[in-house]
């Protein structure tokens, strides 16, 4: 035998307990996702406004986010979590929504960020629409 035949190869870890994580919340304006991850920044798990049953433009809405917060916050509480940051991105209307409902869940937030990427003069953009 080989090295390689007798690494065992796990594709996916069972549940495991997570006591501090980190929540992403990412809010467009079609769509909200929340994933959860671990400090190291491996996901344990997410959801979105689209996995939770919404379709079209209630997707963007900003019960459709909190929707999707809720499904994603109730697992993690099951698996141990106590203790999270919430890092929003983007400019959406379920940003809020989806923050209120990770504060009415009862973990503990220890912060909370905004990291919308701002670009400093980056690139050019693109040409004025003539219609």
């Amino acid at each position: 035998m080989t090295k390689k035949s007798k690494k065992k190869i796990r594709l996916r870890e069972g549940k495991r307990g997570v006591p501090k994580g980190v929540i992403h919340i990412q809010a467009g304006f079609n769509n909200t996702i929340v994933t959860v991850t671990d400090v190291r920044g491996q996901v344990v798990l997410w959801s979105s406004a689209g996995a939770s049953g919404f379709r079209g433009t209630r997707k963007g809405t900003p019960f459709a986010a909190q929707t999707a917060a809720e499904n994603a916050i109730r697992p993690s509480i099951d698996r141990g979590m106590k203790q999270a940051e919430v890092m929003m991105s983007g400019p959406g209307p379920g940003r809020d929504a989806a923050l209120r409902a990770i504060r009415r869940s009862g973990v503990i937030l220890s912060l909370v960020r905004d990291v919308t990427p701002i670009p400093h003069n980056g690139c050019r953009p693109p040409k004025k629409r003539r219609v």
